[in-house]
């Protein structure tokens, strides 16, 4: 059995996720202790136990102690099927829970099923310390797919903070394996896009938003082509995006609005974080990094990448898959400043 630490390094959801996705794929039971122990409500919360039962309906799985709050999981893997799922975080607590990170749970192992998958995801799709769907789409999946993981997210209906009721829709189609990949160099910057968004509010607020982007990214010699959008929702919000096109890459920021807000803030909150990016020669972004541990972890041959900051969730992630998979990564750089990341994948596990 796989057990795992889950107050380890920053102790929060992401070793859940990586480490339920790693027993199903090497079908292998495991035990997670102490869930969450790091964050101010420790435990299970709607988005992770919805994500826990998805994961083990996708493999006919049995968990015990898949239960709100709960700090201890048993779960026993079965074998992974494809298929058409839906999962809805409302079914546990009405809540903006991560649609995105449920996503991230089951989405690795749905890609070594036989043949491919569809998932209709109700929830959050826009909130605080989780991966907004336009990032994942934009950012992550072109990433992931030179690696020859192939799978598409869209947003149907925004869900925003506090109460969800947002729709995605995804596709995972299946892989045999993963190759390594190599980014350390990004190459020319070739387009900056962008998103204003908002949900049940005035348009002016999305246009306040894009100008203030506009006005201090041609501060800096840089133009934007940045879309508005009035965005189909139940609950009312703002949200803001900037995603750079590199010859090699593409990398993402994101601001999101809150009650007292102003729009301004939202937009400063990308481009502050796109500015901070610029000024370091790393190739992807801090939030993409953690993400990425997993798939270099299981790819074929040699993987690296180097980053513009080194974050605690990439710390985390590649402890936790070092304790199931027999790789070592091997890291440049401290915490919170630029570095390197290195690993030799397994391989194919028929292999």
């Amino acid at each position: 059995m796989i057990c795992i630490d889950g107050s380890h390094g920053e102790g929060g959801g992401q070793i859940l996720r990586t480490s339920l996705a790693l027993s199903v794929i090497l079908r292998q039971p495991l035990q997670v202790d102490r869930i969450r122990a790091g964050r101010k409500k420790p435990g299970l919360m709607p988005q992770h136990l919805t994500g826990v039962q998805a994961i083990a309906r996708i493999c006919g799985g049995a968990v015990e102690g898949a239960e709100l709050n709960s700090r201890k999981i048993v779960f026993h893997p079965g074998e992974i099927q494809a298929g058409e799922y839906e999962f809805d975080v409302a079914r546990i607590k009405a809540s903006a829970g991560s649609t995105g990170m449920i996503f991230q749970t089951i989405a690795p192992p749905l890609s070594f099923a036989e043949e491919k998958s569809s998932l209709v995801l109700n929830g959050g799709t826009h909130a605080r310390w989780a991966p907004p769907i336009d990032y994942l789409s934009a950012v992550f999946l072109p990433t992931v797919r030179k690696m020859g993981f192939e799978a598409r997210i869209a947003t149907e209906r925004w869900g925003w903070y506090p109460q969800g009721g947002g729709i995605v829709r995804a596709e995972i189609v299946p892989t045999t394996s993963l190759e390594g990949i190599m980014l350390e160099d990004r190459g020319t910057l070739k387009a900056i896009t962008g998103l204003s968004v908002v949900s049940n509010l005035p348009r002016s607020i999305a246009e306040r938003q894009r100008n203030q982007a506009l006005k201090r990214l041609r501060g800096k010699g840089l133009e934007a082509d940045i879309s508005l959008i009035e965005a189909p929702s139940t609950g009312t919000g703002t949200f803001f995006f900037l995603s750079l096109e590199f010859e090699r890459l593409v990398a993402g920021f994101s601001g999101l609005g809150a009650r007292g807000k102003r729009a301004e803030k939202v937009a400063d909150e990308a481009v502050n974080a796109l500015f901070s990016y610029l000024e370091t020669e790393g190739v992807i972004d801090p939030y993409l990094a953690d993400q990425l541990i997993l798939y270099m972890a299981l790819a074929r041959g040699p993987s690296s990448f180097t980053t513009s900051q080194i974050s605690r969730h990439l710390l985390t992630n590649g402890g936790v898959v070092e304790q199931v998979l027999p790789v070592k990564f091997q890291g440049q750089g401290k915490l919170g400043e630029p570095g390197r990341v290195r690993v030799e994948g397994i391989g194919p596990l028929s292999s």
